[in-house]
């Protein structure tokens, strides 16, 4: 809260779960609250829920009788709104128009879109993977939350893996008997550990 004005600050990816996250949080703001913001330029990737959560902060506008805004869109989130016919720079606070039927999309188009819902599957599946990894360098290392994320990231590049896969070498299954991660990660994430900020 910034007087009455409220400032929220999405991030990560916006799915369904998000949307209902979003009505708690509207439904606690103070009755003062005069003017909502919503700065998106921390989400990176967002599925039709997306859609719905606009509608949900159309919703609070009109039952609250109070401005809301949703800007600093980017990346595939916005190629979104685009393709739904909403304007990035300000989806909540336009008339609505009839949206001209899109030409189908074309080879590469079609890759690429199917490319982005692929990485958002995996994103989602290795989510709890890589949150179990965060904590374990939150313990080992005293780490903050946003520090072992960063640290995961840089292992990551300096590793030649993914994500997934640095979390995977730090979370080994219960059946395993050698708990240490592989030589190369291990370097990775020491090197990670070694340059992150104290």
């Amino acid at each position: 809260m910034d007087g009455d004005r409220a400032l929220l600050t999405p991030c990560g990816m916006l799915g369904q779960g998000c949307v209902r996250s979003l009505a708690g949080t509207l439904a606690r703001l103070p009755a003062g609250t005069a003017r909502v913001d919503v700065d998106m330029s921390g989400v990176h990737f967002m599925d039709t829920a997306g859609l719905r959560f606009l509608d949900v902060l159309r919703d609070f506008a009109r039952r609250r009788s109070l401005p809301v805004t949703a800007t600093r869109w980017n990346g595939q989130p916005r190629r979104m709104l685009e393709s739904a016919g909403l304007d990035p720079a300000d989806p909540l606070n336009q008339p609505p128009r009839v949206v001209p039927p899109r030409p189908a999309p074309d080879a590469e188009q079609a890759h690429t879109l199917q490319s982005e819902t692929e990485q958002f599957r995996d994103a989602v599946a290795a989510r709890p993977l890589v949150d179990r990894a965060r904590g374990i360098l939150m313990a080992r290392y005293g780490c903050t939350s946003d520090e072992a994320w960063d640290v995961l990231r840089e292992a990551a590049r300096l590793a030649g893996s993914t994500l997934p896969e640095i979390a995977a070498a730090l979370t080994p299954d219960e059946t395993a008997t050698d708990s240490d991660p592989p030589d190369g990660i291990r370097q990775a994430l020491s090197k990670a550990l070694t340059g992150r900020p104290r």
